[in-house]
């Protein structure tokens, strides 16, 4: 028998995920070109050609036992000062290789912060709408999520609900930016605001609550608007980093956590994260992806196809009667449903062989989630079926 807390996770697994699984029979059935699959946030803009030349060449040149073997829990020392300098350049901060912690991806990174940080009871909070898994993330550890209320047409943060939920338990916050999913970008007030909080709710409660960032998207703006960095506003801030998308690498599974020296308890923090790599299984983070990230700092993948999309969805949907959030990051769109009920609005696309994900995925109720990290031909094919979808809904 499996655990009873797996039994549970097992029922209640990921949506994306399984209607990804359903998209794949239904392109069977209908054929891939007449199936609209908007499910799962998986590039299709290849990795730079430089990356896939950079493994050769690591491969070709490096000592094979040294290559494939241990190092450190942290990391190679000098990946890590790489990346920490080349962050310095890009956003004036001061890190060396000590404040930074390679990780299996940015999902592997997070478990490693919240097994450093949470004791059972722990509260870690959200905002809504936020990514699904942090759900099981923080339940990993015993801990509790506590979610924001969500604030739309803007779903800039709703700062009283914020300040009210945050307890003596409260341990850590979570903010995805740019917000997956929404694409909505998180702008320097908002994070002056937060951050202004958190710096009051500490002293009140006498205790240390960490701003977590999850930074996948943070490469991919597709308009003239700043992805702030979140250490030069908060001191005892993590910043969670993959290279998923901003190199196109999802299955490689490689990003770091940066842990500033001014975060309360910054040595025994980054001791604990060292050790909590080893102990969650993942010993380190992939030697040769390590290797490639170094290699690769400079590397960019084109994101011109994907604000390509973005544009012709967005615009396309607007004409149809669609209300949707404008995106300014990430590759993800969200549309306001036609009616309150978004499970059953998703249930209905299907109808038009057309898969998006309900908000109710994400901790919100009345929208959907739309990726499109898609061929420009899949949108173009997919808007005479949303607008079959629209005059459903008479809209």
């Amino acid at each position: 028998m499996i655990s009873k807390k797996m039994v549970g996770l097992v029922k209640g697994s990921s949506v994306i995920r399984a209607m990804f699984e359903e998209g794949k029979q239904m392109a069977k059935k209908f054929g891939a070109e007449n199936v609209f699959d908007f499910s799962l946030g998986n590039p299709n803009v290849p990795a730079p050609k430089a990356v896939n030349e950079n493994i050769k060449k690591i491969v070709d040149s490096e000592n094979p036992v040294v290559l494939h073997g241990y190092m450190s829990n942290a990391g190679y020392e000098d990946v890590r000062e790489a990346i920490a300098q080349s962050l310095n350049t890009r956003f004036d901060t001061a890190f060396t290789s000590k404040n930074i912690i390679m990780t299996v991806g940015a999902a592997g990174g997070l478990n490693v912060a919240l097994k450093s940080i949470l004791d059972p009871g722990d509260e870690v909070m959200v905002i809504a709408p936020y990514f699904g898994e942090y759900k099981n993330y923080v339940s990993n550890f015993d801990g509790v999520l506590v979610a924001v209320n969500p604030n739309p047409p803007t779903f800039e943060p709703n700062y009283a609900d914020f300040e009210a939920k945050i307890s003596k338990k409260t341990k850590a916050v979570i903010i995805n930016n740019p917000n997956n999913p929404t694409g909505v970008i998180y702008k320097k007030e908002w994070i002056e605001k937060l951050a202004a909080i958190l710096d009051r709710k500490q002293k009140e409660l006498d205790t240390c609550i960490y701003l977590i960032s999850d930074e996948p998207y943070r490469e991919l703006v597709f308009k003239d608007v700043e992805v702030p960095y979140l250490t030069k506003y908060y001191k005892n801030t993590i910043v969670g980093y993959s290279y998923s998308k901003s190199l196109s690498l999802p299955g490689e599974r490689i990003g770091y956590l940066v842990v500033p020296s001014e975060a309360d308890s910054f040595d025994d923090l980054i001791s604990a994260m060292g050790v909590a790599t080893r102990i969650l299984g993942f010993v380190n983070a992939p030697s040769l992806q390590q290797k490639l990230i170094k290699e690769s700092l400079n590397e960019k993948t084109d994101i011109e196809a994907y604000n390509k999309n973005r544009i012709k969805l967005y615009e396309g949907l607007k004409a149809l009667g669609f209300e949707c959030v404008e995106p300014e990051g990430a590759f993800y769109l969200f549309m306001k449903a036609p009616i309150d009920d978004d499970m059953e609005f998703v249930k209905v696309a299907k109808e038009y062989n057309i898969l998006m994900v309900p908000a109710s995925s994400f901790g919100v109720k009345g929208y959907v989630r739309i990726a499109y990290c898609v061929a420009y031909s899949t949108i173009e094919r997919s808007l005479p079926q949303f607008a079959k979808l629209a005059k459903r809904y008479n809209l």
